[in-house]
């Protein structure tokens, strides 16, 4: 009477029955993760948890260890570092010229750069691209394993290559230690390109690059699963083709940063 009363079919009550008597097979495990997580105070997220778990012998996969603290509700408590390259007062500081002016009349007058941290497991990858505020392209980018200034150079001198004859861009980055380099310096001089950087710890002054680092990692970085940073690295190459090629904006009427640079050339 009371199956018929809740429209619940006599199969499925049994099945609940059964699994209630089996109990939860990983009852055990949750214990343990429980039991390492108290011991380090919510300081230890799954990856930690399950070299823990590896060390006193327990064969366990990364992932079903993530999925049994989610149904814990186990989080670590330790915040994710954003990746920060301002090292103090290091080499010349240029003014602010740009001053939140994120909009130009042409390709070629307003850059933007920035480098942003991606994790996989253990390993960290930084991807350096430098923006064109005309139609907020990726006119160049640069990736890898670490921080170094062959990371910007690389990536400046890709960037020039867009360059037409009498083309003098403003070049917009933050205080980070790469764009007070000598070389940084020597780099844009030769171009004759000048510099404007960000007010210390001022991140909306560069709220341009740091709106694409954010869909970047929103539409494609937190929405996949990577098993290395080769397949991180691969992937950001694709994604940035899609951005630049297919990803339609509405200040740019409904088309995309190339299509629009395109259709003004066409126009013009």
């Amino acid at each position: 009477m009371l199956l018929r009363a809740a429209s619940l079919p006599r199969s499925t009550f049994y099945y609940q029955l059964k699994a209630l008597v089996a109990g939860d097979p990983y009852a055990s495990l949750k214990a343990r993760i429980q039991a390492i997580y108290d011991h380090h105070k919510g300081r230890y997220g799954y990856r930690r948890i399950t070299a823990v778990l590896r060390q006193t012998g327990e064969a366990v996969n990364h992932k079903t260890v993530q999925r049994l603290m989610q149904q814990l509700g186990l989080k670590s408590l330790v915040r994710p570092k954003r990746y920060r390259a301002y090292r103090g007062a290091e080499g010349y500081a240029a003014p602010n010229t740009l001053r939140r002016r994120f909009q130009a009349q042409g390709p070629n007058q307003r850059w933007v750069t920035d480098i942003t941290e991606f994790k996989v497991d253990d390993q960290k990858l930084y991807l350096s691209p430098v923006m064109d505020l005309y139609n907020g392209e990726i006119i160049a980018f640069q990736t890898g394993p670490r921080p170094v200034f062959g990371l910007v150079k690389n990536m400046l001198r890709s960037a020039f290559d867009r360059l037409r004859p009498g083309d003098r861009p403003l070049l917009h980055s933050d205080q980070g230690w790469h764009y007070r380099h000598p070389n940084y310096r020597r780099l844009v001089v030769e171009k004759r390109i000048l510099r404007s950087m960000s007010r210390k710890g001022n991140c909306l002054d560069n709220a341009a690059i740091e709106s694409f680092f954010g869909t970047l990692k929103s539409e494609y970085f937190h929405l996949n699963r990577f098993d290395t940073v080769e397949q991180l690295q691969q992937g950001i190459a694709d994604y940035i083709h899609y951005y630049n090629h297919q990803r339609i904006k509405q200040r740019l009427k409904g088309l995309s940063p190339v299509q629009y640079r395109t259709q003004a050339m066409v126009a013009g």
